[in-house]
C-alpha cells in the first residue's frame, strides 16, 4: 500500500488472530461486526478472550477499508503465484501473454494494481482506434426531418413546430462501452491502485467521458456478449471488467471518494477454477458441464457444480461438486446432496472435490452409487494437481 494509506490488520484465512484490546476501537469492531460479519468473524474482548480481540477470515481474501483510518487485509492461505494462475483461469485470462508479468507481484494488492494498468492501457489503446459503434433506435422531437417521420403525430398536432422522428444513432455509448467506463470508475474508487497506475486509470476514464455514459454494471453484463471482428478485443477488456466488478463491493458511505472494498470469495474461486481448468484440459473422449441446471417441479431448479461426460454419448459418467473448506471429514448433508445429484443425473458415481486431504478420506456407497472424496491441490503447481486429480477421477467412471 502506498504511503499515507491506514493502519493495516492482517489476517490469513481460517486462521484466528489476536489483537490487544486498545489497538482496535470499539466503534470499528461494531462496524466490522455490523458490515462484514459473512466475511469476517470477530469476537470482542472479553474474560473469555483475554481481554483481547480475535478476529478470523471465513475464506475470503482482499482489503477491507474502516473508519478512524484503520485497514483490514484479508490474505490466502494459498501460495500467491496459485492465487493468481486460479485467477487467470477462473476469468479465461491464461491465453493472454501480459499475464506473464504477473508471477513478478508479491501481494494481491500489486496483482490488482497490475491488471488495472493492463485494462486501462487497453482501452487507451482502443480509444485511440475508435470506440465500437453500433446503431441504435431513437425517437426525439426535431426541428428537421430526421429518418422517419411520426405522419400522425404531425397531423393530430400542426401547430408543433417540433417533428417527431424515428431514427438510427450511430453510437459508442452502448453496453460494451458502458462496462469499461463503469469498471474503471469502480477501480479508481478502490484505493488500491499504484501512484504509477492511478493517473493511467485517469486518464483512460476521462477519454471515454464525453462519448459514453455512467451506467452501474454488473459483472453478469460482461458475460456473453457478442463479438465479431470489429470488437473481438473487447473479449479480454470484458473478462478483466468482470474481474474488478466480481470482486468489489458496494460501499456502505456515501460519496464518491469513499474507498471500496476488494474482496475474492474463496470458495467461489476455488469452484470456478477447478471448472475451468477441467474444461479447458478434459481428456480426449470426455467433456466437462459446468452450472447444470436441474428441474425439480414447482418452479424449482438446483444447480450442479460440474457433470463429467461422455463425448461420444453425451451420458453423464459422473458428477462433482468442489469443496474450498477442507473438514476432517465429507459432512453427512454434503453426501446426501451429491446421492440426490446422482440419482437425478442416473449416474453412479459423486465426487466431492477438496483442496486438500481429508483426515478421513470419503469412500461410501449407497445402494449403486459410489461417493468419494477427491483432491484438487493448490500448495503446488496448479496444472501438476489438475493432471494427477484427472487420473484419479477417470479410472472412477
Amino acid at each position: 500500500m502506498k504511503s499515507g494509506q491506514p493502519r493495516i490488520f492482517e489476517l490469513t484465512e481460517y486462521a484466528t488472530q489476536s489483537f490487544h484490546s486498545d489497538e482496535i476501537p470499539e466503534g470499528v469492531g461494531i462496524e466490522l461486526f455490523k458490515k462484514y460479519k459473512n466475511q469476517v468473524n470477530i469476537d470482542f474482548p472479553t474474560y473469555k478472550t483475554g481481554n483481547k480481540w480475535q478476529l478470523k477470515s471465513n475464506g475470503w481474501v482482499g482489503y477491507i477499508p474502516l473508519s478512524t483510518g484503520i485497514g483490514l487485509k484479508l490474505n490466502p492461505k494459498v501460495p500467491i503465484k496459485n492465487l493468481f494462475g486460479m485467477l487467470e483461469y477462473a476469468y479465461t485470462l491464461k491465453s493472454f501473454r501480459f499475464l506473464e508479468g504477473l508471477m513478478d507481484c508479491e501481494s494481491l494488492e500489486e496483482f490488482y494494481s497490475h491488471l488495472a494498468y493492463v485494462l486501462a492501457q487497453r482501452i487507451l489503446e482502443r480509444c485511440r482506434k475508435g470506440l465500437y459503434r453500433t446503431y441504435l433506435p431513437k425517437t426525439e422531437q426535431l426541428s428537421y426531418v430526421r429518418g422517419r417521420l411520426d405522419v400522425r403525430q404531425a397531423i393530430q398536432n400542426p401547430w408543433n413546430i417540433k417533428l417527431k422522428c424515428h431514427y438510427e444513432e450511430h453510437t459508442a455509448d452502448i453496453k460494451e462501452n458502458q462496462i469499461l467506463a463503469w469498471t474503471l470508475f469502480i477501480i479508481g474508487r478502490s484505493g488500491l491502485c499504484s501512484e504509477r497506475v492511478s493517473p493511467t486509470v485517469r486518464k483512460a476514464y476521462h477519454a471515454l467521458q464525453g462519448l459514453v455514459t455512467l451506467q452501474p454494471c454488473r459483472s453478469q453484463d460482461c458475460i456473453g456478449r457478442q463479438y465479431n471482428r470489429l470488437n473481438e478485443d473487447y473479449r479480454l477488456l470484458h473478462n478483466l471488467c468482470r474481474f474488478f466488478l466480481d470482486n468489489t463491493a458496494p460501499s456502505y458511505e456515501r460519496g464518491d471518494r469513499t474507498m471500496l472494498p476488494f474482496l475474492l470469495d474463496m470458495a467461489k474461486l476455488y469452484e470456478s477454477f477447478v471448472a475451468e481448468w477441467l474444461k479447458q484440459n478434459a481428456p480426449k473422449g470426455y467433456f466437462f458441464k459446468q452450472q447444470h441446471q436441474v428441474e425439480i417441479g414447482q418452479n424449482r431448479r438446483f444447480s450442479i457444480d460440474l457433470l463429467l461426460c461422455d463425448a461420444a454419448t453425451s451420458k453423464t459418467l459422473a458428477v462433482l461438486d468442489t469443496k474450498y473448506k477442507a473438514p476432517d471429514k465429507a459432512a453427512d448433508a454434503d453426501i446426501h446432496q451429491m446421492v440426490s445429484y446422482a440419482t437425478t443425473t442416473k449416474c453412479n458415481q459423486a465426487i466431492l472435490i477438496y483442496p486438500k486431504y481429508l483426515t478421513q478420506p470419503l469412500d461410501v456407497k449407497s445402494d449403486d452409487i459410489r461417493i468419494r472424496s477427491l483432491i484438487f491441490s493448490l500448495d503446488d503447481n496448479l496444472d501438476s494437481a489438475g493432471e494427477t486429480f484427472l487420473k484419479n477421477l477417470l479410472p472412477l467412471c
